[in-house]
């Protein structure tokens, strides 16, 4: 994987708000398992930035369709 790769969720990250199968993209690359991953909201607000290793993510499929869902407000 590689920066600006679009990646999938393989379990939820509760501490930031995220479920499996929500959609990020890398931003930065630490290593060969280690990926700074964005996430943000519809209208391109950051909603996490978080370190995973590449067995948390995976590459989007080309024959996958995005869904949409409602996260709860967070205090900054």
């Amino acid at each position: 994987m590689k920066e600006l790769d679009t990646v999938v969720l393989r379990e939820g990250l509760p501490e930031f708000g995220l479920v499996a199968g929500d959609v990020g993209a890398i931003v930065h690359v630490h290593g060969p398992d280690a990926f700074e991953v964005e996430f943000v909201t519809g209208e391109g607000s950051t909603l996490a930035v978080a370190t995973l290793s590449s067995s948390a993510v995976r590459l989007i499929d080309s024959h996958e369709l995005l869904h949409v869902r409602t996260v709860e407000a967070r205090s900054a």
